[in-house]
């Protein structure tokens, strides 16, 4: 399942380049936050592989890695969606404020996973079913870029959780297959992606989100976009 997340996020990725809809003249900030996180798919996908192959020696220093890895990807999450909120480009089929919510709670939520992941690190059967499901949470990107996000509107982002969420009930029942149970980490990791969607929409309709997006915005051009609009398209995607 580590080569079919992986392949997930470069098919994603890929098809907007192909598209048109990627450019390498984004902000240096954009790519220091593509590098960083196309580095946590490399790293997720080497340590499955090493697992696979017995090669622990090399896994554990690997996982220290991963673990500080940790704290650029949060930061630069913010800070590019931050900068995209500011700058009024937040795409068309999200509401601004709602994607200025999940984005950040997302991330910190695949953080939480895998830091539980790393502290249950000896309970290796805990320890790879949380990393898996921390992982699916991170899918969101690529998944909404395979997805005919449009047309989905005003449900786009929901459909791309749905999707994400998938991936822990393939976890279950590949689990009941092979042992006729469910492992209670599967549970967790569903559990805690729910309840984060759940914040998401809570946060997006409540004072207190209006109050992060005026405050978040101020003195920038995303203060004059609706929060819970949904922007106009500036046109039709490069090539149309």
């Amino acid at each position: 399942m580590a080569v079919v997340m992986a392949l997930v996020v470069v098919a994603g990725f890929s098809l907007q380049l192909a598209m048109g809809r990627s450019s390498f003249e984004a902000p240096l900030l954009v790519h220091a936050h593509a590098v960083v996180s196309m580095g946590w798919v490399v790293i997720f996908l080497v340590q499955n592989l090493l697992i696979a192959t017995g090669q622990l020696r090399w896994h554990r220093p690997l996982g220290w890695l991963a673990a500080a890895w940790l704290a650029p990807m949060l930061i630069l999450g913010w800070l590019v969606t931050e900068a995209m909120v500011r700058r009024g480009d937040v795409p068309f089929f999200f509401r601004p404020l709602q994607f200025l919510v999940f984005d950040p709670l997302s991330l910190a939520t695949f953080v939480g996973l895998t830091v539980a992941a790393v502290w249950l690190r000896r309970s290796t059967d805990w320890h790879r079913r949380l990393h898996y499901s921390a992982m699916a949470i991170l899918l969101g990107p690529a998944v909404g870029r395979l997805l005919p996000m449009p047309l989905l509107i005003p449900w786009a982002w929901e459909a791309t959780t749905l999707v994400t969420l998938a991936f822990p009930v393939i976890g279950m029942i590949i689990d009941l297959a092979k042992t006729r149970r469910i492992h209670p980490a599967w549970f967790w990791g569903l559990g805690v992606q729910i309840a984060m969607i759940a914040a998401t929409e809570a946060l997006t309709w409540s004072p207190l989100g209006l109050q992060l997006y005026q405050t978040v915005t101020a003195g920038s051009p995303g203060a004059a976009v609706a929060p819970l609009a949904f922007p106009t398209p500036t046109g039709p995607p490069p090539g149309v």
